[in-house]
């Protein structure tokens, strides 16, 4: 994994970015060490939430899955995306930083365009 990607990546830890009308994102990235479960030795939650503050889109790496009464005892040990409210999430291939940031990008705009239409 390119090192300037990564930098890119770590550089946008705590950023919001405004997507008009009450959307924003939410880039959270730090270093850790690297395991087979961060095999790139970074862990990340990139969110996309609604102006009631509710995530709408996200992409992360390994915790434990959420039910509704809490979190289970299991956990996604990879990289996956949520790709709404309720969805407990699908694996995601990592390939590299800058990819990560563009697959969520273009996910973000398909997801804005189907919130604003509902």
């Amino acid at each position: 994994m390119g090192k300037r990607g990564i930098a890119t990546l770590l550089d946008l830890h705590h950023e919001v970015i405004d997507q008009d009308d009450g959307y924003w994102v939410k880039i959270e990235a730090w270093e850790v060490p690297i395991s087979d479960a961060l095999p790139h030795g970074v862990r990340y939650s990139l969110t996309l939430h609604n102006p009631k503050g509710t995530r709408i889109l996200g992409y992360d790496n390994a915790h434990s899955v959420k039910l509704r009464s809490g979190y289970s005892g299991r956990k996604q040990s990879y990289d996956h995306k949520h790709r709404s409210v309720n969805d407990a999430g699908i694996k995601y291939e990592f390939k590299s930083a800058h990819q990560l940031l563009g697959d969520f990008f273009v996910d973000v705009d398909k997801a804005l365009k189907m919130d604003r239409e509902i």
